[in-house]
């Protein structure tokens, strides 16, 4: 379905540019689609491989908070908060970890290192998931809660704002997490209502 709809829309592209150059007597529409074809697919390849140290540090820290037990303490801590959003997924399981320090590191504001821990969640949900091709509700609702751009303190915005010379980078902590929290309340809501509803849910014969 995702490759029909990523087609669709590259094909309505290509057709509303070719009518506009038709109507306007002008071939700046597929001149501006083919620039933004070539541009975009730069971008895609540098976001992959600036995101290759991002990933081999990050799950490296995994590896070690996995293995010295971290996780585990985290995981205890957070878990009446974890067991309640997530309750298919028993506590002691990698991808419960994955998501405490995808989460973690979500709230610290830290941008694109969250997303390997991310990446490695979603593997460990899928590990649990009976139908390969549907999204379990844990998956849903931790899509949900990455989504609502759950923040407290937003490192990245605020280093951009000190690299562009703001005079009180930090003051958008405040409005940052007044907004953080209205949208992930406002996430976890709708993916736990939206999981209530009969056709939302797999039937036995779809497992």
């Amino acid at each position: 379905m995702i490759n029909i709809i990523w087609l669709a829309l590259l094909v309505i592209g290509v057709i509303m540019a070719v009518v506009t150059s038709i109507t306007t007597g002008s071939f700046d529409p597929l001149v501006q689609v083919t620039d933004a074809l070539f541009n975009q697919s730069k971008t895609a390849v540098d976001l992959a491989i600036g995101l290759i140290g991002l990933m081999a540090l990050w799950l490296g820290l995994m590896k070690l908070a996995e293995e010295s037990g971290l996780i585990d303490l985290i995981a205890k801590a957070v878990r009446p908060i974890m067991v309640r959003l997530f309750p298919e997924i028993p506590a002691d399981h990698p991808a419960m970890g994955a998501m405490i320090m995808n989460i973690a590191a979500n709230m610290l504001g830290l941008g694109n290192a969250a997303t390997p821990l991310g990446l490695k969640a979603m593997q460990e949900l899928q590990k649990l998931n009976e139908k390969a091709e549907t999204a379990t509700n844990a998956m849903v609702t931790f899509l949900a809660i990455n989504t609502s751009s759950v923040t407290i303190i937003p490192a990245t915005v605020i280093g951009i704002r000190v690299s562009a010379g703001s005079g009180n980078p930090a003051e958008i902590i405040g409005t940052a997490i007044f907004a953080t929290t209205c949208s992930t309340i406002v996430a976890v809501t709708a993916a736990k209502l939206f999981s209530k509803l009969p056709r939302f849910q797999l039937k036995p014969e779809d497992v």
